[in-house]
């Protein structure tokens, strides 16, 4: 077998296994989520936890800045340069905490709940465990070894829903949240110490460091950016309209991400490394970026269909009645977690690319028309006005920018449109027909069940011709040219 051949093996093993792993977590992860919903904490409970994670996710998206990213795209021996990688990467997520566990009365004042202060000190702390495992957690995927991944995500997926349960039958309310992620996080970081040896070590070269932040900063930017788009509602909705809105609001973006989250996060673990190594060639790169496409567009679109027309009856059958306000927003946050997940591809073809400044521009621009849309969808329409903003944003303004940056990288509209005609044609389908079912059965929770039903029996031939896709044969994202595919270390 040729080492373009093996590469095509091991990517399509650990796409199988991401896969795997991300649905079984996921599957977890919704069944806690509604058992907390219904039984032991409110709406107002899961808006303080949301201001949490806001400031969690700015933090992760610059805590290491960037420079772990080369363990994957760098060609050279990866304990070469790891120990510089660990030092920048602790010091730089070390010190962020400091300035948040400092500012974090006035972060949540800012948030519109001033309460959510101990939830940020003791949430955030997660940024600086996460810069400490940047360099194992990129070594699995830079080694495509997603049977380890599972190991590590099984893991702290049971130590933090553990502890987050315990805690919330307990009484400690939106703390529980913040201290189960923390013990789950410290296990994770063990089991990387275990499965991934001899790379925690810090050290210090000051031509690497040079070159590693010349290399991180700009992903970094890019990655804030990402980061600042996808909280900038909940800031919002924090802000304007209180922690009670943000924790409806904050659930209807929970539930339209299911699909982000099962689908694009499995993509991603191997998306960047698979793209690296067909970069140099840009009808490669494209070739790839359209089977990917197409394979996640197939698999996301029903889903994200079925909760847009589907949002009132899926709010109220899975968490019950008093959840029933997030529906308004989660029909516009449905179609906007299907941009997300091409967008989210798009966002890794052009890093492995090199081209990040386009992606810096494509960011700014995504943030600087979302902010007045959101503020102007919360004042006039309440959380349905953010997640409405939120939808007319990504598909008016920013497809067109992603389309251009594409572009650039040497991926055309044609092949993005191939990839999406057959999975888009079948959504509307499905979507016409969800939608009549259920209105002529009365609304009923029956109704809701054969609208899906119904829907995706009509979808499933549409699309049927695309499972050549998931079959190695032809593309170079399965069969890399061989000339053009680095030596890969041996799986351990």
């Amino acid at each position: 077998m040729s080492s373009g051949q093996a590469l095509g093996a091991k990517v399509r093993a650990g796409a199988r296994l991401s896969l795997l792993n991300t649905v079984v977590i996921r599957i977890g992860n919704f069944a806690a989520g509604v058992v907390l919903a219904r039984t032991l904490l409110g709406p107002r409970e899961w808006g303080l936890y949301a201001t949490g994670m806001v400031a969690l996710g700015v933090l992760l998206s610059a805590n290491e800045m960037g420079v772990s990213l080369a363990v994957i795209r760098w060609e050279r021996e990866v304990k070469e340069f790891a120990p510089t990688v660990v030092t920048l990467s602790v010091l730089s997520s070390t010190t962020l905490y400091g300035l948040l566990f400092a500012a974090a009365p006035a972060i949540a004042r800012a948030l519109g709940s001033p309460d959510a202060t101990t939830m940020l000190r003791v949430l955030c702390f997660s940024v600086v465990i996460d810069g400490i495992a940047c360099v194992p957690n990129q070594v699995i995927a830079r080694e495509f070894r997603q049977g380890a991944r599972m190991v590590l995500d099984l893991v702290n997926f049971l130590v933090t829903t553990g502890t987050t349960l315990a805690l919330a039958w307990s009484g400690a309310g939106a703390l529980s949240f913040a201290w189960g992620a923390l013990a789950g996080n410290l296990c994770a970081l063990a089991g990387c110490a275990i499965v991934v040896p001899g790379v925690l070590r810090p050290g210090w070269k000051a031509a690497e460091a040079r070159a590693l932040i010349s290399f991180g900063l700009p992903l970094a930017g890019a990655s804030l950016l990402v980061l600042a788009m996808l909280n900038v509602d909940s800031v919002v909705t924090g802000a304007l309209l209180g922690p009670v809105a943000l924790g409806f609001y904050q659930l209807a973006f929970n539930v339209s991400s299911w699909p982000v989250r099962s689908i694009s996060e499995a993509a991603r673990r191997i998306s960047f490394a698979g793209f690296s190594r067909v970069a140099d060639s840009r009808q490669a790169l494209a070739d790839a970026f359209g089977r990917g496409l197409g394979i996640l567009m197939a698999a996301a679109v029903p889903p994200c269909v079925l909760l847009a027309t589907l949002a009132e009856p899926v709010v109220a059958t899975i968490y019950g009645d008093r959840w029933a306000p997030a529906a308004g927003a989660l029909r516009w946050l449905a179609l906007l977690g299907l941009l997300r997940i091409a967008y989210e591809l798009a966002y890794d073809c052009l890093a492995a690319a090199n081209r990040r400044s386009a992606l810096i521009a494509v960011q700014g621009w995504w943030l600087a028309a979302l902010i007045p849309a959101l503020l102007l969808g919360a004042h006039r329409w309440g959380i349905s006005g953010v997640g409405a903003g939120h939808l007319v944003v990504a598909a008016l303004l920013v497809a067109p920018a992603f389309w251009w940056a594409m572009r650039r990288a040497g991926v055309g509209g044609a092949v993005v449109l191939r990839a999406c005609a057959r999975p888009f044609g079948g959504g509307l389908l499905m979507a016409a027909v969800s939608l009549l079912v259920y209105r002529w059965s009365g609304q009923t929770r029956w109704g809701m069940c054969l609208a899906a039903a119904l829907g995706l029996a009509l979808y499933v031939p549409v699309v049927l011709p695309m499972l050549r896709l998931l079959r190695g044969g032809g593309s170079a994202a399965s069969q890399p040219r061989e000339e053009r595919v680095p030596a890969l270390e041996g799986e351990r």
